[in-house]
This record gives structure tokens, sequence and C-alpha cells, in this order.
């Protein structure tokens, strides 16, 4: 029972990191968008949705007490509000100052979420965030099925409308965007409206992730939004493969799998004292994982092969029948 109680927390986790993923999929993978600030907007969907759903706090702003669902909803549209106005600011610029500017955006926000404690708790972080199924809490296994099962319709409802918009006139000039610019727009398409809309969707959806984490663990804080949330989850979209809502939700369990099991297995290697320093293998685990999955599928697990081989190939194949 442990066991299913312990898989149950696994994937939950793991598919709240899907749903971040699903987001920055639509704006790389779809988009083109070099988007390195991904933390922030996970930030501003957990507290915003904190804010409005915790109990009243002398000590802080908010503390609105409203249902959960209401707190969801207000995190997708602050998030994707807060995404607007960042891709209205810096979409002009190249990819490479675009993932400069939208690192900063998301050291900023981590920032404000540090000091400003009157609004956001500063170091201490929000805590009693009402959890889905609270009751439950003290049997772990009926409360981690049931957020499971919570997760997983949120995450599946994502990736249905988001493989229904990739397939959509909507969906087409984005990839028509990210593959040739100047002809996207000599069909009289606005690149900047379209990218704006894609950065505004995927945001939102890093929101609700933010969103859901927070109601799920019940506490946050501003360390819970350091760079590495970024790379966790780059590395995760480049494994599954880049362009593929399939990917993104697969390659996000991998790599989730792999970041867990090196945790527990330093844990148990490692002398207490050391676990800090041993700590860093996680990511050296990670590392030798992409570096395997580039060699054997450069384009990741889910992601498209090469079409120019292929087409080199009929070529060939044409010419030759010709030829005869």
């Amino acid at each position: 029972m442990d066991l299913v109680g312990y898989g149950a927390f696994f994937l939950t986790t793991a598919l709240i990191f899907s749903l971040i993923t699903l987001g920055l999929n639509l704006q790389w993978g779809l988009t083109g968008l070099f988007n390195v600030g991904l933390a922030g907007f996970v930030a501003i969907g957990a507290y915003t949705s904190a804010l409005l759903t915790t109990p009243d706090d002398p000590a802080r702003l908010g503390g609105l007490g409203l249902p959960i669902v209401i707190g969801w909803l207000g995190a997708m549209f602050v998030g994707g509000v807060a995404a607007a106005l960042t891709g209205i600011a810096t979409l002009r610029l190249r990819s490479d100052y675009l993932a400069i500017t939208t690192f900063g955006v998301a050291v900023v926000v981590q920032l404000v979420a540090l000091n400003a404690q009157k609004l956001t708790g500063g170091p201490f972080g929000i805590g009693f965030i009402p959890r889905p199924f609270g009751g439950l809490a003290e049997t772990p296994l009926l409360f981690n099925l049931s957020n499971l099962a919570i997760v997983s319709a949120v995450t599946l409802a994502a990736f249905l409308a988001l493989e229904r918009l990739t397939r959509s006139p909507w969906g087409r000039v984005l990839k028509a965007l990210r593959e040739d610019e100047r002809a996207a727009i000599s069909l009289g398409k606005s690149a900047r409206f379209y990218r704006v809309q894609a950065f505004a969707v995927g945001g939102a959806i890093m929101a609700l992730a933010g969103a859901l984490q927070a109601h799920f663990i019940g506490f946050i804080a501003p360390d819970n939004y350091l760079s590495i949330l970024t790379f966790q989850v780059w590395v995760m979209l480049i494994v599954g493969g880049s362009g593929s809502n399939a990917g993104a939700i697969a390659g996000s369990v991998l790599v989730w799998a792999i970041w867990a099991g090196s945790g527990a297995l330093t844990s148990v290697l490692f002398a207490p004292e050391q676990q800090a320093r041993a700590a860093s293998l996680q990511i050296v685990a990670i590392g030798v994982m992409l570096c395997v999955i580039l060699l054997a599928r450069p384009n990741g697990i889910f992601g498209e092969r090469p079409r120019r081989a292929l087409f080199g190939k009929r070529t060939k194949v044409t010419a030759s029948e010709s030829g005869s």
C-alpha cells in the first residue's frame, strides 16, 4: 500500500512538471520562442492562487479564502497577462537576447517573492494553502490517489486542447512563423501578434501548473522557483522531443523518475553529512541521460526525424528509376 501511495505521489509530481513542459512546448517547440524564465511564471501562478485561497492573515495581504478552482483560474489569468506583457516588451528581440530577458523576468519575480514580505511572506513563504481532498490527508493512499486523479484530468484536458490548437489554423500559423517568418509575414500574418498569443497561453499553462503544485504541497517559498526548475523543464522537453505534446509528457515522467531515483540512491549510498554535496550527482545523472538520448535520438524520443535525409533518399530513388 505504501508503494502504491508513493507511486501516486510520484506520478502527481511528474504530471505537474508535464503541464509546465506542455506550456514550454507551445512556446518553443511550436513557435520557436526561447523562454528561459519559465520559473517566474510558475511562481506567479503559485502565489496568485495561494493569495486567493488561503485564510485571512493579518501579517500579509491577500488571504481571501476563495475556492480552490477560483484560485486556479486566477492563476491562469494573472500568469497569462504577465506572459503577454513580457511578450509585448521582448518578442522583438532575437532568440539569444530574448533568453536573457526572460531569465531576467524570472529573477525579478523570485526577488519580489523573497523581499515583498507583506505580500508573499518573504523567505518564510505562504503556508496553510488549502489542499484538494484535505480531509483525506490522514490516509496518505487515498489522498495521493485523489490528487493524482485531479492532476491527471487537468493535464489530459491541457494535452487535448493543445493537440487541437496545434492542428488548427492558429497552430499552423505558429509553425509557419517558426519555420520561415518572412514567408508567413508575406501572407499577411502578424508575427508579433501570434507570438504574443502563444507566449500568453504558454505562460497561463505554466501558472496553472504552479497553482496545482502549491495546493498539492500546501506550502510555497521563493526557493521553490530557482533556475534549477527551468533546467529541469528544458531537459524534459528536449528528452521527450521538442514540438511533440506527447513527448513533453513522456520526457517529464522519464526525467523526473531519474531525478527522484538518483536522489534516493544518493541518500542510501552517502552518509548524512555528505548528502548535500552528493545531491549534485542528480544533475550529473540528468546530464549523462541527456547525452545518451541525444546521441540515439537527436530530436528526442517523440521528436520528428529530419525530413531532408528522407527527401534526399526519395530523390535518389526517383532519379535512379527515371534513369533506368
